[in-house]
Parts: C-alpha cells; structure tokens; sequence
C-alpha cells in the first residue's frame, strides 16, 4: 500500500509531469512563466485546487451519478479555484494581480479536470491525495523551471536578484509570447532526450 501511494505521487514529478509529459496546462505554462515567482505562485495554486478537488471527488465518488460527474467536477473544482483566489487577494495581493485572470481560469486546466475523471474518480482518498500532490508539485516544479529560464535570459535575474553583471544585455525576446514557446519547446526537447536515454 504503502509504496503504491510513493508511486502514485512520484510519477507526477517524471513519469507523468503535465507541461511535459502530458502535455496538458500549456495556457498557464506559457503566460505566467515570465519569472520563477510567477510559476511558483501559479503551481501551487494549480496544486491546492488539484489535491482539494482530488480527494473531495474521491470521497464523493460513491454518490456523484456518471451521468452528471463532469458538472460535478467542475462546481467542485470552481469551489476551490474560489478559495485559492480569495486566499491569494488577501495574502499575496501583487501576485495575484501578476497572475491575473489565469487564477480563475484554473477551473477549465485540463489538468485539474483530467485528474479528476482519470485518477480521483476511480480511486480512494489517499491515492488520490497522493496523486494531486504528485501532479501538482510537478507542475510547480516546470512552471518554476521554465519561469527560471525565461528570467535569467530576458531579465538577467532570478527570483529578482542579479546574477550576471551590470554589462549583460537581457534577451528581452525570453520574456515575450514568443520566448515562451521557444522556452517551452526547448524544454520538451531536453525532457524527450533525457527520458529516451
């Protein structure tokens, strides 16, 4: 039991990481990786929703009829998009701001959604812990890294401090819509020769 739930929640952070692997959540990936801070704070949003909406579909289960399982995912997953979004207005309101409307729009991430249908909705409480858990740390982990990239090359900077020197000349281009998809694509690239080998 034990070392299904490890593996339950280590495969979000490879076997099935969203960006990457699944391809899924590429909206957010794209728009809000311009710094670490954003893919951070949009990670762990994404994760909170993942592992409330997870376990409360899997206790619910039971009861959800499957004709009308998809609108009840939805009104549970919106509930906890609410939650994550008035949670972030009162305690972290610039980045809020910074992250805009993709907070709300968490509620259709196919990702949240998929869990839901493909894992939560099948399984007990705790795989399904476990499994948000594992998928959102591994999308934190790709919104960071990818957010990281894109800082260092267009700002110079991560996490706001200066790591090349006063004479670097920010590739501006890594912090535009374009950078993202070359991030991203790069990224992919590097996660495809890695995963072959």
């Amino acid at each position: 039991m034990a070392k299904s739930i490890t593996q339950e929640f280590v495969k979000g952070l490879w076997a099935e990481i969203p960006p990457f692997r699944l391809v899924l959540g590429l909206c957010p990936t794209l728009a809000v990786t311009k710094s670490v801070e954003n893919g951070i704070g949009m990670g762990l949003a994404t994760t909170f929703v993942l592992v409330g909406s997870n376990v409360l579909v899997s206790m619910l289960r039971k009861v959800i009829p499957a004709k009308v399982r998809i609108a009840c995912f939805i009104i549970i997953i919106a509930t906890f998009v609410t939650v994550v979004e008035l949670l972030m207005q009162a305690f972290t309101y610039p980045l809020f701001l910074t992250l805009g409307i993709f907070i709300p729009l968490i509620v259709v991430n196919c990702i949240v959604l998929g869990r839901a249908e493909a894992f939560a909705f099948k399984n007990g409480v705790i795989p399904s812990l476990a499994d948000g858990l594992g998928i959102g740390v591994g999308f934190t982990l790709s919104l960071a890294s990818l957010g990281a990239v894109r800082e260092l090359l267009g700002y110079g900077t991560v996490l706001g401090h200066q790591v090349f020197g006063a004479s670097y000349e920010p590739f501006t281009f890594m912090v535009e819509a374009p950078g993202a998809f070359i991030g991203l694509g790069l990224m992919l690239c590097l996660m495809n020769l890695v995963g072959n080998k």
